[in-house]
C-alpha cells in the first residue's frame, strides 16, 4: 500500500500519539508548528519533515505566509491530508484545504466547530437547546437582549479555546464597560445567558458520518471556574448505561449530524441547568479534547482517541475498512492542578487505582481507573484535599477581555 503524505498543523505541543500512529501505519508525516516550541519533545522518529511558523501573537500565525509557504511545499510533495491537532489550528487547516483543494473540512463547515456564535446559531436552527445568546455587533439588538434576558451574562470570545477570555457580567454597566475594552475587536465576541449547572463533555470518533465511539464525562470543576478562580481541574467518566450518558449520547449525535461532521475526533460540551434540569449545548470542536482528557478516556475504555483518529484518516486515504475495538467499561477520573514545585512528589498519592502520573512541570496530574464509580469519586476528593493543603499554586487570571 503506497504511503500517503499527511501534514499536521499545531501551534501547541500536542498530537504525539497521532503522528506516531500515522507513521506506524506507513505514512509520511510533515509537521507545521510554531517556532517557539521547536525544542519540545515531538515524536521526531515519526516526523519526516518539519516547518516552523513565527507567531504574530500566541497561537496566531500570518495566514498569508502560511499559504505562501504551503505553496512552495506543494511544488515537490503531493499532500493527501491536512490535520489540525488543536482547536486553534482548525481554521488554518480549513484555509489550506480550501486553497489547495485538499479533501476534508472546508471553511464553511469549520465555523460550526470553531466560531461559538456560528455554532450557537446552527444549534438553535437545528432545534437543539442552547443558552439564550446574542451577537454584539449592534447596540439596539444588544439592549433588547439584555432587557429580555436577565443578568448574569457571559461575554465570550467567538474563537478562543476552552474557557480562555470569558467574562461574567452582572449588570448592563459591566457589559458596556467590558465591550469598551474590546475596542476594534468587539465583533469577535458574543453575549450569552449565564446558566448555573453541571457541565459535561462528550468525546467521540466519527467515521463516514457514523459515530463509532462515545465517551461521556462530568467536570467536577468546570473549565470556566478553574480559568477564572484558579484551583483544581477534575473530571470523571459516566457509566455507559446511566441516564446521563444516554442523554448526552443522544444530544451529541444530534449536534454532530446537524453540524455536518463527516470524519474525525470530536469534543463537545453540555450543561444541565440547575434551575430547570434541561440539557443545553455549549460548544463543540473537531479535535481531541485537551487537558489530558484522552488519558481519562483511554483509562475507562481502552480506546486511545489519538490512535483511532489516525487509523480513521489512514483508512479513508487508502480506502480500507475501519473497525474500532469494543470499549472496556471501567470508571476513570482525572485531576490536574498547578503546583509550587517543578516536579511534585507523588508518593502520598500512590494507590492501586493510579493509571499514571502525568509528567507535567509545575503541575500535579493523576489518572485513576476502578470498577467502582464511588471509589473514583473518593479518590478525586481525597487527592483534591491533599493538593489544596500541600501542593496548590494559584495564578490570578487576566482581568481584561482579549481576543
Amino acid at each position: 500500500m503506497k504511503e500517503k503524505t499527511i501534514v499536521c498543523i499545531s501551534c501547541y505541543y500536542k498530537g504525539y500519539d497521532f503522528m506516531d500512529e500515522m507513521k506506524k501505519l506507513g505514512n509520511k508525516v510533515i509537521l507545521i508548528t510554531s517556532e517557539n516550541i521547536k525544542e519540545k519533545n515531538w515524536p521526531w522518529h515519526a516526523i519526516d519533515e518539519v516547518f516552523y511558523m513565527q507567531e504574530v501573537e500566541p497561537s496566531v500565525w500570518n495566514l498569508d505566509h502560511l499559504v505562501q509557504g504551503f505553496s512552495h511545499l506543494m511544488k515537490t510533495r503531493q499532500v493527501d491530508a491536512v490535520i489540525a491537532l488543536d482547536d486553534y489550528d482548525v481554521e488554518k487547516a480549513a484555509l489550506i484545504r480550501e486553497t489547495f483543494r485538499i479533501p476534508g473540512m472546508g471553511q464553511t463547515t469549520h465555523r460550526y466547530f470553531r466560531d461559538k456564535l456560528a455554532m450557537r446559531q446552527m444549534a438553535k436552527d437545528s432545534g437543539i437547546d442552547v443558552p439564550e445568546f446574542s451577537s454584539v455587533f449592534n447596540d439596539e439588538i444588544l439592549n433588547k437582549f439584555t432587557d429580555k434576558v436577565p443578568a448574569p451574562w457571559v461575554l465570550k470570545p467567538r474563537s478562543e479555546a476552552s474557557a480562555t477570555g470569558i467574562i461574567k457580567l452582572n449588570s448592563k454597566e459591566d457589559l458596556w464597560e467590558a465591550l469598551e475594552k474590546t475596542g476594534e475587536e468587539r465583533y469577535k465576541f458574543l453575549l450569552e445567558s449565564f446558566k448555573p449547572g453541571d457541565v459535561f463533555h462528550v468525546d467521540s470518533l466519527v467515521y463516514n458520518k457514523e459515530i463509532v465511539f462515545t465517551s461521556a464525562s462530568q467536570y467536577l470543576s468546570p473549565p470556566m471556574q478553574v480559568s477564572h478562580e484558579g484551583g483544581i481541574f477534575r473530571t470523571k467518566t459516566l457509566g455507559r448505561y446511566s441516564d446521563e450518558f444516554k442523554a448526552l449520547e443522544e444530544g451529541n449525535a444530534k449536534v454532530l449530524t446537524n453540524f455536518g461532521l463527516v470524519n474525525g475526533a470530536t469534543h463537545t460540551e453540555f450543561i444541565r441547568g440547575k434551575e430547570d434540569g434541561k440539557w443545553y449545548f455549549l460548544e463543540t470542536s473537531s479535535r481531541v479534547g485537551g487537558a489530558h482528557i484522552p488519558d481519562l478516556v483511554e483509562a475507562s475504555s481502552g480506546i486511545n482517541l489519538w490512535h483511532e483518529w489516525a487509523r480513521i484518516e489512514n483508512a479513508l486515504l487508502k480506502d480500507l475498512k475501519y473497525e474500532i475495538a469494543k470499549p472496556t467499561g471501567f470508571s476513570s477520573g482525572l485531576i490536574i492542578a498547578l503546583a509550587k514545585d517543578q516536579h511534585p512528589d507523588y508518593e502520598e498519592f500512590n494507590c492501586e487505582e493510579v493509571v499514571r502520573f502525568l509528567p507535567l512541570d509545575y503541575h500535579v496530574g493523576i489518572v485513576y481507573k476502578s470498577d467502582s464509580k464511588e471509589r473514583i469519586q473518593q479518590l478525586l476528593d481525597d487527592a483534591a484535599e491533599k493538593i489544596n493543603d500541600h501542593f496548590l499554586n494559584i495564578i490570578p487570571p487576566k482581568s481584561k477581555p482579549s481576543a
